[in-house]
């Protein structure tokens, strides 16, 4: 099992500016878009949102997931077959997991003509997936890990623990 670098964002209420959130919102609207078209497509004919959205977003860049709970953890599987431990990055905000894997297939074409042969065809290109998780509780940040093991990412997060506050009982003098 191979560990994987997770970024850490334990700032509380302001809004991350890490790139892979922007490549996110771009993401999002490109899913945005293709449901719209997929919403088109049928005349525009409600009751299908949600599958028009879930369709857009396995058609676009979403790999397979599962989101288990345990009484102090949660456990993120994600399938990413095919995805070398460098090219795979995990960001964790206190509400929410980010997982951005991106492979770069070389041109066997040039790798051909080095060799003297003709490449006829080719739909080998590169992957760029992501896959944005938000929590039904908040995390400990800096207690996520996470592994590669046979082309399964395990992300595990350790549940935030609930604040006390003690607030002051003061009695008003007679």
């Amino acid at each position: 099992m191979t560990e994987i670098k997770v970024q850490k964002i334990t700032e509380e209420g302001k809004k991350p500016t890490l790139p892979v959130f922007k490549e996110m919102e771009s993401v999002l609207e490109r899913i945005r878009a293709r449901a719209f078209d997929l919403f088109s497509r049928r005349g525009f004919v409600g009751g299908h949102a949600l599958d028009d959205w879930l369709a857009a977003e396995r058609e676009i860049c979403w790999p397979a997931g599962e989101l288990a709970e345990q009484d102090k953890a949660y456990t993120l599987s994600v399938a990413l077959p095919g995805f070398e431990p460098a090219d795979i990055s995990v960001t964790a905000t206190p509400h929410e997991l980010v997982v951005h894997a991106k492979s770069k297939v070389e041109s066997k074409r040039e790798e051909a003509v080095k060799k003297g042969e003709k490449m006829c065809w080719s739909e080998f290109r590169g992957n760029d997936v992501y896959r944005q998780v938000d929590l039904p509780k908040n995390i400990d940040p800096q207690s996520v890990t996470a592994s590669l093991h046979n082309g399964l990412l395990k992300i595990v997060a350790t549940k935030a623990e609930k604040a006390t506050r003690v607030i002051p009982i003061i009695s008003a003098a007679a």
